[in-house]
């Protein structure tokens, strides 16, 4: 925290609030920078203030972050879209073995990315009001004091928002679904099964691959199934969830990352295949070790 003195008392007791406003702005914004952006000012802010005006150091942080990271998304100045670099976005794997995406809102606070993509069809101030309210349990009066509205209008704002969020689950057999053509797009990549390959990807499939040396994309049905060597190789991995999407991750036998694969599909076809194999890029991402 730059400025702050580490004998200060109020920074002292700011700090010990960082580690929860942090997790307020971030699952609030979806990106890392614009929730240390939001905590920064939020210091900034308690820093020019008069301290003996606050009865709850806790609760005024956690109202001066939301109301920075409200502003934030009503302003559409957030990050949470732009990629990491050559437009990979930020991932959220957990191994299928594990709870499911859409499992993981029941779960508060341990929640990361995997909430943020089912919050995607929220407006600002519901997404706040849900993951305030449900994530965090802030009560549905401090949260109406953000948002400058009653209680009683504020919990019927955290009720229409969780019913968006469960509307926005995918379903669980939606979800095998899609894993049994990822499963078959495997096999017939493992076995060299061409015309198998084609059954299951789109005609206008796209795959995109990050490598060291940048980013490659491959256009059509054709074209994919030529290059589903790569794939095929990673059906030795372990099936995983990425965004909520089906996926495979595989390890090198040093326990690091050796690639990650996520599958898009739709109406029984795979649309869009991404995957990483770039050590540094993998590295970015919080993936969960070999089992």
């Amino acid at each position: 925290m730059s400025g702050a003195h580490p004998a200060d008392p109020i920074a002292e007791a700011f700090e010990a609030h960082r580690d929860r406003l942090t997790a307020v702005a971030y699952r609030v914004l979806g990106s890392h920078a614009d929730a240390d952006d939001a905590v920064q000012e939020a210091w900034l802010r308690l820093s020019r203030q008069d301290t003996d005006t606050i009865d709850n150091l806790g609760g005024w942080l956690t109202t001066v972050v939301g109301r920075i990271s409200l502003d934030l998304l009503r302003s559409g100045r957030t990050r949470r879209t732009v990629p990491l670099d050559d437009q990979l976005p930020e991932l959220a794997v957990t191994l299928d073995d594990g709870p499911a995406p859409e499992e993981l809102v029941a779960l508060g606070d341990s929640v990361g990315l995997a909430l943020l993509t089912v919050l995607d069809s929220l407006r600002p101030d519901e997404r706040l009001a849900f993951v305030l309210h449900d994530v965090f349990a802030v009560s549905h009066g401090e949260i109406g004091t953000i948002l400058g509205r009653s209680a009683d209008a504020t919990k019927m704002l955290t009720s229409r928002a969780r019913r968006k969020v469960q509307a926005a689950r995918q379903s669980a057999s939606d979800r095998q679904r899609h894993r049994e053509v990822v499963a078959a797009f495997l096999a017939a990549a493992r076995e060299g099964r061409f015309e198998r390959l084609l059954e299951v990807l789109h005609p206008e499939v796209k795959f995109t691959v990050h490598t060291p040396n940048g980013q490659f994309v491959t256009l059509g049905a054709t074209e994919v199934a030529t290059r589903a060597q790569l794939a095929g190789s990673a059906a030795r991995g372990h099936a995983a969830s990425v965004n909520g999407r089906p996926g495979v991750i595989s390890w090198n036998e040093n326990g690091t990352p050796l690639s990650l694969l996520a599958f898009t599909v739709d109406d029984g076809r795979i649309t869009e295949i991404t995957a990483v194999i770039d050590p540094a890029k993998l590295a970015l991402i919080d993936l969960p070790g070999p089992v």
